[in-house]
């Protein structure tokens, strides 16, 4: 995906009304929790993705993408980068059209061979930012954290 790109794709990503959040924890105060917390509140049916958890802030965890009782539009990948490629594996056998891979401070979630399966698979991906920084009403932190981290070039590409 181009910077150019990058604007439409978040939309298109945040349209989308089934995701998944791949890396959620049993332990509170995680990003992909808080990730997971905010589409809830937003509307979203998300689903919880984690192979050690049974539930996740209440909720019935899935162990992989391919548990999932129904298709999704789109999944969340704050998952370690070493992880991120099994993620987009399981994406492309389940036909998941698009990925975010979550990524603030340092590598987040990023892995680029992960990034390159995806456009081997023909699979959009966001690298870098985070849903939060976008999905409405973003909050006071959020709003000033996409700016910061715009004005370095860092979400998303």
């Amino acid at each position: 995906m181009t910077s150019a790109r990058a604007p439409a794709a978040v939309a298109e990503f945040l349209a989308g009304k089934r995701i998944a959040v791949a890396g959620v924890s049993r332990h509170r105060g995680q990003a992909a929790n808080a990730v997971f917390q905010k589409l809830v509140r937003s509307g979203y049916t998300v689903f919880p993705v984690n192979p050690k958890a049974e539930q996740v802030e209440g909720v019935r965890c899935y162990a992989d993408l391919a548990a999932l009782p129904e298709p999704v539009d789109g999944v969340v990948v704050a998952t370690h980068p070493n992880e991120a490629l099994d993620v987009v594996r399981q994406c492309a056998q389940r036909g998941v059209q698009r990925v975010w891979f979550h990524r603030s401070f340092g590598q987040g979630s990023v892995s680029e061979e992960a990034v390159l399966e995806c456009a081997a698979r023909g699979i959009e991906a966001i690298v870098g930012g985070c849903p939060l920084m976008f999905c409405e009403p973003v909050d006071v932190g959020h709003k000033c954290f996409r700016w910061w981290l715009q004005r370095r070039g860092r979400v998303p590409r």
